[in-house]
């Protein structure tokens, strides 16, 4: 029975969670949590300060000991909005990696709200109709409506426990008016949402991850709530921790160590969630962000990838050349084939056929710069299933699959493996250049070797080349656009 990984880099807690596929099923077999407080962490640039650094690989180097042996393809590691903050997350990434010894991703907020139902959905018992699910975390909020597995509305807002709290009791001290202050902040940022969310009629209210858990944790052992969050047990809470005073003093059954620091800010948001959408109750789910996200990577392994899934409704959407797409996409997955031994992945194989089938999605806006175009669109969307590097990468490769050459965009993209990118970006040009003609007739039979140095012979056919002197004449002028950014591209006509 395989395992697979998932990893929660939250911005309060790291999270891991192992299981095994039985079937249809999921067999949890391992969890681990620690508190690393990355959002803490921030300093007054948004860079990550050497001490949380350095809390976090430690973390990192205990996780991958525990999952050193899984395949690269069955562990998912996922980053969220202290990553998303951080001005110097490109850098802390490369080390992260090292330590855990496996490739990370930052996910979208809305990315994240997708994951988080699906994480919800896969654990709740029962169907008690249209649900609304909540999960407060260190630095962002997310907000999902959904009919069972099936999200109707995404959103995250910027406000969290962590975020809460320093921003409104930055010395842990605590009064009605800070508190008063901190839940009227936090509807304000609801309030946009509003108007939406109770047009949709939610019927069943879900808390998740760990300030749901640990206000319900607190309610039920102070016998303000036999089960579940309610407005009554929240308004006893808060007049509770304005008498402590402090967090020195905040001492409340049910509420761990841990939790105490960022307790306040957790519950002010909650506090305004409950208020600004008139609710009662809320129920707490255990299933949350890692849950999702070993869900979506037990589909991408053994069902449908939501990513695949996601490039054919921007296809449909867009009115994308559907046969097109695949001829390019054919094309550059035989070339990158052809040269996989220079330390190319399974994954960026993947990345490389779905940039392939949109390369042509900037048409929909204008022909003329349609490249860039869509690399603004790819860079812009919302991508379901894609993390924040694979959508850079998407949004590169398709901005440079004609015209010039540009490095620098490659070197300043948030995908860290800046020589993998630049590769299949060289391949997609080709597989593009190749096609031209669109027509439904293959190609010659193509050769095509990578030296060491990254330079690149394409062995093709004289006699065809002969027979279609546009895609020659393309090919020359690649030769040269190539050249004047440093890579050797050397025609073979046999």
């Amino acid at each position: 029975m395989e395992q697979f990984a998932a990893i929660d880099l939250g911005s309060n807690s790291f999270h891991l969670v192992v299981a095994r596929a039985e079937e249809h099923a999921l067999t949890v077999i391992d969890r681990e949590r620690e508190m690393v407080r990355l959002a803490a962490g921030l300093d007054e640039k948004n860079e990550i300060i050497a001490a949380a650094s350095e809390r976090a690989l430690d973390c990192l180097a205990r996780f991958g000991e525990r999952l050193r042996g899984l395949d690269a393809d069955n562990v998912r590691v996922v980053g969220t909005n202290a990553l998303r903050k951080a001005t110097n997350s490109r850098q802390f990434i490369a080390k992260a990696e090292k330590a855990l010894g496996f490739s990370i991703e930052i996910v979208s907020g809305v990315e994240e709200a997708r994951l988080v139902y699906l994480g919800a959905a896969q654990t709740l018992q029962g169907d008690r109709g249209r649900r609304l699910v909540v999960d407060i975390g260190g630095g962002s909020t997310e907000i999902i409506v959904g009919d069972k597995s099936e999200p109707l509305f995404l959103d995250s807002l910027y406000m969290g426990c962590v975020s809460t709290s320093e921003r409104f009791f930055p010395d842990g001290e605590y009064n009605e008016q800070r508190m008063r202050h901190a839940i009227f902040r936090a509807q304000l940022e609801l309030e946009p949402n509003i108007a939406a969310l109770r047009s949709l009629s939610a019927a069943d209210f879900i808390g998740t991850s760990g300030t749901a858990r640990a206000i319900d944790n607190v309610l039920r052992e102070n016998g303000w709530s036999e089960t579940g969050i309610t407005l009554a047990g929240l308004d006893k809470l808060v007049k509770k921790i304005i008498k402590a005073g402090s967090v020195d003093k905040l001492k409340i059954s049910g509420l761990s160590e841990q939790r105490r620091p960022v307790f306040a800010g957790g519950v002010a948001v909650m506090t305004a969630i409950f208020r600004a959408l008139a609710l009662d109750f809320m129920r707490v789910s255990e299933g949350s962000l890692r849950e999702g996200v070993l869900h979506d990577l037990i589909g991408r392994v053994l069902y449908d990838d939501r990513r695949a899934i996601t490039v054919l409704e921007l296809m449909k959407r867009h009115h994308i050349d559907l046969d097109q797409g695949k001829r390019v996409r054919h094309t550059a997955l035989m070339l990158f084939d052809q040269v996989r031994r220079q330390g190319l992945l399974k994954r960026e194989r993947r990345l490389m056929g779905w940039a392939a089938q949109l390369h042509e999605i900037g048409l929909m806006i204008a022909h003329n710069q349609y490249h860039q175009h869509g690399g603004y669109l790819l860079q812009n969307m919302d991508l379901p299933g894609f993390s924040r590097q694979e959508q850079g990468a998407l949004s590169v490769m398709v901005r440079l699959h004609r015209r010039k050459f540009l490095p620098e965009l490659i070197a300043d993209n948030i995908y860290v493996r800046s020589d993998a990118l630049a590769l299949m970006t060289r391949l997609l040009r080709l597989a593009v250049l190749l096609n031209r003609g669109r027509m439904p007739m293959g190609l010659p039979p193509l050769l095509l070797q990578l030296s060491e140095t990254l330079d690149m012979n394409l062995e093709i056919s004289q006699s065809w080349l002969a027979s279609h002197p546009l895609t020659e004449a393309d090919l020359e002028q690649e030769v040269e656009m190539q050249a004047a950014v440093g890579h050797k591209l050397l025609i073979v006509k046999t």
